[in-house]
């Protein structure tokens, strides 16, 4: 005996709707503020590998207020002579708000010139987003800018 089972469209966009919102229910997506800034203190002494990022050298241009978190636009420059001897290697951009605090890593060398890279980002509220650049000395410096969020970006 077969059973032969039909659904409608209506009925196969509510199924796929629930099984979207039951997913979403389960993962770890919607985690704590205090779970995010641990979250990002730690890939930042990860990057680091422990030592204390010192305030300088870095510029991080956000905007103050950003109408919708989906799309942040966000510009990092360090000061650097960019040569054999003396260069960054990494920046890593953190957002201590989102549920997932890593948001980027750009990588330099000396042939690249100049330490400055620029994107969109995504802030699911309000937070800090944090600059860590890594030199070719071991030396890391870090900027860090609040940024307002008017509309969140990752499901806020």
């Amino acid at each position: 005996m077969t059973m032969k089972l039909e659904l409608t469209r209506r009925q196969a966009l509510l199924a796929g709707v629930g099984a979207v919102a039951v997913a979403s229910g389960l993962g770890a997506g919607a985690r704590p503020a205090v779970a995010a800034t641990e979250d990002a203190n730690a890939l930042i002494m990860e990057f680091t590998g422990g030592a204390e990022p010192a305030m300088g050298r870095v510029t991080l241009d956000v905007p103050e207020i950003a109408e919708n978190g989906n799309t942040v636009p966000m510009d990092v420059f360090v000061e650097s002579p960019m040569t054999d001897e003396d260069h960054v290697t990494d920046v890593l951009i953190v957002a201590d708000g989102n549920p997932r605090a890593g948001v980027a890593t750009f990588h330099f060398s000396p042939m690249s010139g100049v330490a400055q890279a620029n994107t969109r980002i995504r802030l699911a509220g309000t937070q800090n987003v944090i600059a860590v650049a890594k030199m070719s000395d071991g030396s890391v410096f870090m900027d860090r800018k609040e940024v307002k969020v008017t509309i969140g970006g990752c499901g806020g």
